[in-house]
């Protein structure tokens, strides 16, 4: 792929080639899933995506937070094909292999809490959210979760019943797994509780404390207490700095074990390795997917060792921590500290929260803007006072920077996330900031 110094549209997308695929798949594929945008990619390198009818974007969601390395960078795919052309497969629930032992290690290395560490392999953010759940329970030997209203944790059915991002996730899936309790989240651009910060006296905090543990539920019956330290789908929401000590402090106190969703998060995303060291908070369990194996298939849930003291059989699979795939996830590891990518997210994520605050000023339709690294979040609203939920001209706004060769992503009911690869130069962040900001002030006309 010759890699161009900006996006490139030779047809108007969705091309031909493109509207032929679409329309094959409409007949093939579940209804269930949502398409931002009619892109058909056959290629992506870099920060660069073409599609099949050569139309070239410029990648600012890295298929929500995947392509943290870039695309198909040359030293996953050399670590990819060497281990393929070894041992492409031994189930590490019978079996041992060396790059799943060697990989454990040097993550562990990587994540903060001076205690030892055990993690489990598995294949989805969803996957690590079910062992995750499974730990607290099997551990403590108690029966309720906390989770936080617009949190997203998966689709599977433990997962699902945590996720609160929208009732059509939810709908005609009850009963899910019981005992699944849901407290609103720091939000405070649209505070639940109708408060201001910082005069609110964190009682989102309070709310737990006050009313969860003494009205609703006993803390002696609480396992865990699951959060993204940065809410993602939810709209990249970064709660502000007492909240993650906060809950740390309520799970402390009342021996409730603190899981930290870090799958979109996590790898360098937000300027640290996980999100929660932006506010020094050690977390019991750490969920980690996405970013983790370069585009293959890949989570790990990490746990404080005396936590996974589970028999064997209690929980297993057959695919988690294949070799290949691990494989691509060690090149992920050499690569983030190489290439220095974690400075540069919170280099070029500083400069592109900087810029999107500026276009806030000159644009009404833009509400808030809030991030951390290359987790930048903007919310649009019909009116700043009401802050009427502009969502038809978010997903108008989607639609128009793709067909100008730039790929962003909605969250939330009215919100845009950028989530560009972590090897964006402040130039290229230039070239597709410039893009959403023309095509928003055709929106807002």
């Amino acid at each position: 792929m010759e890699l161009p110094a900006k996006p490139k549209i030779i047809v108007e997308p969705p091309g031909p080639k493109a509207r032929e695929i679409i329309k094959r798949d409409e007949k093939l594929t579940s209804p269930s899933l949502t398409r931002t945008a009619p892109l058909v990619g056959v290629r992506a390198e870099g920060v660069w995506v073409e599609d099949i009818d050569g139309n070239v974007y410029l990648d600012f969601g890295s298929g929500i937070a995947v392509a943290n390395v870039g695309h198909s960078h040359k030293k996953v795919v050399e670590a990819i094909k060497r281990q393929v052309e070894t041992c492409d497969h031994i189930n590490s629930c019978d079996y041992f292999t060396v790059p799943q032992v060697e990989y454990a290690e040097r993550l562990l290395a990587k994540l903060p809490g001076n205690f030892a560490k055990r993690v489990f392999f598995g294949n989805s953010g969803a996957e690590a959210v079910e062992c995750a759940i499974k730990i607290a329970k099997w551990h403590s030997k108690k029966p309720y979760l906390i989770g936080f209203i617009g949190g997203f944790h998966g689709r599977t059915m433990g997962a699902l019943s945590l996720t609160t991002t929208n009732a059509s996730a939810r709908r005609f899936f009850f009963p899910m797994m019981p005992g699944a309790m849901h407290v609103p989240y720091a939000y405070c651009y649209r505070c639940l509780y109708k408060q201001s910060y910082p005069d609110c006296g964190m009682w989102c905090i309070g709310y737990i404390e006050d009313v969860v543990l003494k009205k609703l539920i006993s803390p002696d019956e609480v396992a865990g207490l699951i959060v993204e330290p940065i809410q993602g789908a939810g709209g990249y929401i970064v709660p502000p700095k007492e909240f993650l000590p906060g809950l740390r402090r309520i799970c402390d106190a009342n021996s409730i074990i603190m899981i930290a969703d870090e799958v979109q998060t996590g790898f360098g995303r937000t300027g640290k390795m996980i999100s929660c060291e932006h506010w020094n908070v050690i977390p019991d369990i750490i969920l980690m997917s996405k970013a983790m194996a370069g585009g293959l298939p890949m989570s790990a849930c990490i746990s404080k060792a005396d936590l996974m003291d589970w028999e064997p059989s209690a929980h297993e699979n057959t695919l988690g921590g294949n070799p290949i795939v691990v494989a691509a996830a060690l090149a992920v590891l050499d690569i983030l500290a190489e290439e220095r990518l974690i400075e540069n997210a919170e280099k070029v994520g500083g400069y592109m929260l900087k810029r999107f605050k500026e276009i806030m000023d000159e644009c009404n339709l833009v509400g808030d803007v809030r991030g951390k690294g290359m987790m930048v979040g903007i919310e649009l609203v019909k009116d700043r006072e009401t802050k009427e939920y502009a969502t038809k001209e978010r997903d108008d706004l989607i639609l128009r920077t793709f067909k100008r060769g730039l790929l962003i992503l909605g969250a939330g009911p009215s919100s845009i996330r950028l989530a560009p690869p972590l090897i964006t130069t402040t130039d290229q962040a230039e070239i597709g900031i410039q893009i959403f900001e023309e095509e928003l002030k055709a929106v807002s006309k």
